[in-house]
């Protein structure tokens, strides 16, 4: 315990190597840093024991995992007497690694365990206060691989329990229990969403309180954090009240760290969240944030390309994406009331130049909000659409996955806007994208943002498109069968009907496939519900009503 009281003044390392290292382990925004000891009571704070290192634990750990995935409720009537034992065993080491085990069991056997949660997760979270510091880290990674299990009870009941226990932990005196609990505390938020809008004021009192107490390498798992609630409460965020707990410690930081500093690199991130969420009341901050943004993108394009964190003067793409991620987000969350900021700047040139880059993550960023763009302020960028549609169909390779996902979604959200300025350039864009739909073992995102694509283009110049109808409507119908009915749906539907009214002969080889993906719809609009109508209408007209009987008979009932 004397090294527990020794945690509190123990410094950390800097906090751009510190996030450097952990960004190339695989640790970063959206990833959660692994959790757990290595069997010896301490401080938790020898940085060359880094989470990623391999031992026969953590083995031990991911095969019990692989077990439970594959013998789930067979395993149980083997593991559990052991689990009782060995968590009811004096010795702490002991009663930890049981702990651990009922971690990694979680995802295999959550449905045939859940029996023994009403009387496991009370006593997990009473545990989260235990004297030895490991316990309380392990027990806090336990609890968030059952957090769904828990914030589907009535909150009274285990959820705020849990809640509180944990926002103790995420104060603990002890970094590695912050940074369990941090992490624990980031998958419960995930999983509870709205949920937690009743207690946003107390959760947000106790991370800002941690904001002022962490050092380097718990404030990135805790910027993560922050960037969590706002995505899960979203504009409950904007509430006055929270803005006053919330803003000011993160805007004293922002103007603390300078540009130069990779510190500055997760509270870009985080933010971008944040101005997701607070949508119209990030206004406040808007100009000094797009400016700052600005002018690290100008900063970083201005340099040569090379290794990032390589020491001299070198493009750094990470600075380069956060900014353009978080203008993206400003974009996102503020629409249209943001766009004069745009006029005034030179958004559109450097936004130009990062779609030009060699890098691919700088493009796939760019292309993010050029579609953002062309969703919330389609007129900042109509000045600029004869130099950005061709670079965007020039980056329709299927082959750098979310690139390409990125620019065919950002050319069917400027052909919706608009409309049949855009006619020049959809032969040359639907060239590129009839291939992508026939491979069929590409990511499911980039398919249906491809097919999406394509029947938006239908809308503006159902003529180009047709010549290629029997080319991808079999694969256009088996990904839209799959999308939820929303705008983009609807959009593309409309954009199939027109094109199938100038080769209706294109579709006649795979009906049944267009049949299938209009049963899809749960509830088609009214317009576009009449449009199916005329299509089906049409081809049974078109064929002996004996035949037709006979080949209505081959489809399946939710077809018919």
């Amino acid at each position: 315990l004397f090294d527990d009281e020794l945690d509190r003044f123990h410094a950390d390392r800097d906090e751009a190597r510190l996030r450097d290292e952990m960004h190339l382990n695989g640790n970063g925004r959206g990833r959660r840093p692994a959790t757990g000891s290595d069997g010896e009571e301490g401080d938790g704070d020898d940085d060359d024991d880094d989470v990623i290192d391999w031992n026969l634990r953590k083995c031990s750990a991911s095969g019990l995992d692989i077990i439970a995935g594959l013998f789930q409720q067979e395993l149980l009537p083997t593991l559990l007497p052991l689990l009782q034992q060995k968590l009811a065993d004096p010795k702490w080491q002991v009663k930890e690694s049981a702990i651990l085990a009922l971690g990694a069991i979680a995802d295999g056997c959550m449905v045939h365990i859940s029996d023994y949660l009403p009387q496991l997760v009370p006593w997990l979270t009473q545990t989260l206060s235990d004297e030895r510091p490991l316990i309380r880290s392990i027990t806090c990674w336990t609890l968030s691989r059952y957090a769904r299990w828990v914030v589907q009870a009535p909150p009274e009941t285990y959820f705020q329990p849990l809640l509180q226990e944990l926002l103790k932990r995420v104060l603990d005196h002890n970094k590695r229990v912050q940074e369990a609990a941090c992490s624990a505390f980031a998958l419960v938020e995930e999983a509870a969403g709205p949920a937690l809008v009743p207690y946003l004021g107390p959760i947000l009192q106790n991370l800002m309180f941690a904001y002022g107490k962490y050092q380097a390498k718990n404030l990135l798992i805790l910027y993560d954090a922050i960037g969590t609630l706002a995505e899960a409460v979203g504009p409950a965020l904007a509430q006055a009240e929270a803005m006053q707990v919330l803003m000011p410690p993160l805007f004293a930081k922002w103007q603390a760290v300078p540009d130069q500093d990779r510190a500055l690199i997760p509270l870009l991130e985080c933010l971008t969240s944040i101005a997701q969420a607070l949508g119209p009341a990030f206004a406040e901050f808007a100009q000094p944030v797009l400016a700052r943004c600005l002018a690290l993108i100008q900063a970083n394009l201005a340099q040569p390309a090379g290794a990032a964190g390589a020491g001299g003067d070198f493009l750094d793409a990470e600075f380069i994406v956060c900014s353009l991620d978080l203008v993206s987000g400003m974009t996102e969350g503020m629409g249209a009331a943001i766009e004069p900021l745009f006029q005034q700047s030179n958004l559109v040139q450097l936004l130009y130049a990062c779609c030009c880059r060699p890098e691919a993550d700088v493009r796939q960023s760019a292309f993010a909000f050029v579609g953002d763009l062309a969703k919330g302020c389609p007129a900042v960028l109509t000045p600029a659409l004869a130099q950005l549609l061709p670079v965007l169909s020039s980056n329709l390779n299927p082959e750098l996955v979310q690139v390409c996902n990125n620019a065919a979604w950002a050319l069917g959200e400027i052909s919706v806007k608009v409309g049949t300025e855009m006619r020049p350039y959809v032969n040359d864009i639907v060239q590129q994208l009839v291939p992508t739909m026939g491979k069929r073992q590409l990511n499911k995102s980039l398919l249906e943002n491809t097919a999406i694509t394509i029947g938006r283009l239908g809308l503006i110049a159902p003529d180009v498109v047709a010549p290629h109808l029997e080319t991808f409507i079999e694969p256009w119908c088996n990904s839209m069968r799959n999308i939820r009915d929303d705008t983009e749906k609807e959009h593309a539907f409309r954009g199939l009907c027109e094109v199938i009214k100038v080769n209706p002969r294109g579709v006649v080889q795979r009906f049944g496939s267009l049949c299938d993906a209009i049963a899809s719809w749960e509830k088609p609009p009214p317009e576009l519900d009449d449009m199916f109508r005329q299509i089906l209408v049409g081809y049974k007209a078109s064929v002996p009503p004996e035949s037709w009987q006979q080949y209505y008979a081959t489809f399946p009932d939710y077809i018919r």
